[in-house]
């Protein structure tokens, strides 16, 4: 199930909110919430579902035993690690493993046929989360194996984030409360992540997808561009979209979850832009993997070799292809090029030449993100800026693609993806008919479109 279905939307959004307010206490709440998000993933995943549980049995289990503070505790703390990435190994990459295996040593082995759990990689983070926060923070455990549970398949971020640290989120289990001007904000907040969603990302996100469906001589540099523009804007709008229903459902319920992104196509540099773009894996990654590593402090040559680890582990993350591991690794080679003053952006003073290189790159290694296999990458990256011979046939297509609707999509995603709008003081019932408006568009939209689901939904 996901938030733009009209399932979701008609039917076990409004039955649990009704019910959730009618609950007496924060128990009752919590109980119905659980059992609410455990349906939730089982809509469309009822098999894998009984695999959260275990998983997060196991790791209720082995905080207990961390907690203990005894000569088990680290031990216990590694074999749940390890556990947790065993579980994500075999169910994400051990296909991935088993053929580069075989290309490289030019044998046959079998290659597992598993079906990817939805959301494993954000659940599985946010177990390994809650581990190492009781192995720091013994005082942190959760005694009550339901918290634990609510706390890991939570719906509103069950399964594309963001993803939430325990400590971030261990008070609000219990303690949490539900005002109408958090109820008005997290329902608005909702709406403009779904209009993001329905109105700009899958309008875009047609496009897109032709483009990096085309072969042979349709293959052109504008086809190339254009399809990089718009998965550019597809993405963003994709994945802050559902980052902000996320956060309007949080609220809704009572929960204040991080933010996700930070207008991050306003950045002037790399560094910048990964502190706005998917902030919560990235704030995930340096406090349980860089910062453990050893940071910056050990010497330059150390701070180095801890970047390429992380950014190769952020690629993998995304997903089992060579395509997200070199899309991480160009990320941290151009981090490193910034911080060794290589490329030097802190002396650049033009603020759009910094504004230009960021989202060139960007725009450019997202054509590796987006793309099938590394072939198609370097071909689509080849012909955006050596294929001057412009092919009828791919001007054709090209054409093709500008409808009024799309440009219409793209000079909004252009908009919207800085914060101008906020900077214009408007007036609260403009706001709120504007809101309105947004959902009946998404609406009407609904009931005509097919199922397009969040990109982030495969990872």
């Amino acid at each position: 199930m996901v938030f733009s279905s009209t399932v979701f939307l008609f039917i076990f959004l409004p039955f649990t909110y009704l019910l959730y307010l009618i609950m007496p206490s924060v128990k009752a709440k919590n109980i119905l919430l659980t059992a609410a998000s455990l349906i939730f993933y089982a809509f469309g995943e009822p098999v894998t579902v009984f695999l959260m549980i275990f998983s997060v049995a196991v790791n209720y289990y082995a905080a207990v035993l961390i907690s203990k503070n005894n000569r088990f505790c680290k031990l216990s703390f590694i074999c749940a690690v390890i556990f947790n990435l065993l579980i994500l190994g075999i169910f994400k990459y051990a296909g991935f493993f088993t053929e580069t295996i075989n290309s490289a040593l030019h044998i046959n082995i079998p290659v597992p046929d598993i079906r990817l759990p939805v959301g494993i990689s954000f659940f599985t983070f946010q177990i390994l989360s809650y581990v190492a926060d009781v192995y720091k923070d013994k005082s942190l455990v959760q005694k009550k194996f339901l918290n634990v549970l609510l706390y890991i398949s939570l719906f509103p971020q069950l399964i594309a984030g963001p993803v939430i640290k325990y400590y971030d989120i261990s008070q609000q289990i219990e303690n949490r409360s539900l005002t109408p001007e958090k109820t008005a904000s997290g329902i608005k907040r909702f709406i403009c992540g779904l209009s993001k969603k329905i109105l700009i990302a899958n309008t875009v996100g047609n496009t897109a997808d032709t483009m990096f469906s085309l072969t042979g001589n349709d293959v052109g540099i504008l086809t190339c561009w254009l399809g990089a523009a718009a998965y550019v804007i597809q993405i963003y709008f994709d994945f802050s979209g559902y980052s902000d229903m996320a956060i309007g459902l949080g609220k809704m319920f009572g929960f204040d979850f991080m933010e996700n992104f930070n207008y991050p196509y306003i950045s002037e540099s790399m560094r910048d832009f990964w502190r706005r773009w998917h902030i919560s894996i990235s704030s995930w990654f340096k406090e349980y993997l860089y910062i453990p590593l050893g940071g910056n402090r050990r010497g330059k040559f150390r701070t180095a070799l801890n970047r390429i680890i992380v950014f190769f582990f952020t690629g993998l993350w995304h997903g089992a292809n060579m395509t997200f591991i070199v899309w991480g690794l160009v990320h941290g080679l151009f981090l490193m090029l910034e911080s060794y003053h290589i490329i030097p952006v802190d002396k650049i003073k033009s603020k759009l030449l910094k504004h230009l290189y960021t989202i060139l790159v960007v725009t450019v290694t997202f054509v590796i993100f987006r793309a099938e296999n590394l072939s198609q990458a370097w071909l689509f990256i080849k012909e955006m800026f050596t294929g001057f011979n412009i092919d009828s046939q791919s001007l054709s297509i090209f054409t093709q693609q500008l409808s009024p609707l799309f440009a219409a999509a793209m000079a909004a995603g252009i908009v919207f993806s800085t914060p101008v709008i906020r900077k214009i003081k408007i007036p609260e019932y403009v706001s709120y008919t504007g809101t309105l408006a947004m959902l009946m568009l998404c609406i009407i939209s609904l009931s005509s479109s097919t199922f397009n689901p969040f990109i982030y939904l495969q990872f």
